[in-house]
């Protein structure tokens, strides 16, 4: 069953200061005979930081490649052109730059990555694509996206390190690569043919490397789907660190 969800605009929320020290003035300071008042010393003065308006790690050219309207990028860093290991980090854009999440340690596939994917090569796509949809095996935790509950995203067998795979695809976000955007993660076109591969998805990590998606602790997977906007044009950038450098 698919619902569709009708994206929300995101909240900000002020962070409240306060301070201790609420009874000082009914303690006024004494001074000694003969000397001046003491006079208190002038807080030094606080300059808040802009955020940077490139995102950090990203060379011009995959900086060029994200779209203008797109406020929203979730930025896989893989730790070599050859490695199963990544990071995760989702940035936002401000007026004042793109900010920061926290930093998610995530999988990519058996053999790192490519720059033209195919079919069972056991590499993740180097790109930046759009985020479109989701689904899962389990109900909609409150995506933004639109979600596709269905039995199809069962996940028996297990990984290449002998892990279990079950829960891999309690949640997922479709990476537009090689498929039909605004469609079910679970629908196989492939507009670029089949030998392209396809069905490469952020999904709930299972401790292992994948066939060539990217995953994340099923927490982080849940906090992408609260966050992941439409209306804020998500995409992701994904790739080696020397390459998303270039």
């Amino acid at each position: 069953m698919i619902n569709r969800r009708t994206a929300v605009a995101l909240l900000a929320t002020p962070f409240v200061l306060s301070g201790c020290g609420g009874g000082a003035a009914a303690n006024p300071r004494r001074t000694t005979a003969g000397s001046p008042p003491r006079t208190a010393t002038p807080a030094p003065e606080v300059t808040a930081q802009a955020a940077p308006q490139r995102i950090p790690g990203l060379g011009p050219k995959l900086t060029a490649a994200i779209p203008g309207r797109s406020r929203q990028a979730v930025v896989v860093t893989g730790r070599g052109k050859n490695s199963p290991r990544s990071t995760v980090v989702l940035y936002e854009r401000t007026d004042l730059g793109w900010e920061a999440g926290p930093n998610w340690p995530a999988h990519n596939a058996l053999r790192g990555w490519s720059d033209h994917h195919t079919a069972g090569d056991l590499r993740s796509p180097l790109g930046v694509y759009t985020l479109t949809d989701a689904g899962g095996l389990l109900p909609d935790p409150g995506s933004r996206l639109p979600y596709t509950r269905s039995g199809g995203f069962s996940s028996p067998g297990t990984g290449f390190e002998g892990e279990p795979l079950q829960g891999s695809f309690d949640y997922v976000v479709a990476i537009d690569y090689n498929r039909e955007p605004g469609t079910s993660p679970l629908d196989w076109t492939r507009p670029l043919g089949a030998y392209r591969g396809g069905g490469i998805w952020i999904h709930v990590d299972h401790g292992g490397p994948t066939h060539g998606c990217v995953s994340v602790a099923k927490a982080h997977m849940k906090d992408l789907l609260h966050t992941l906007d439409p209306d804020r044009h998500p995409v992701v950038a994904m790739g080696y660190a020397d390459w998303l450098a270039l």
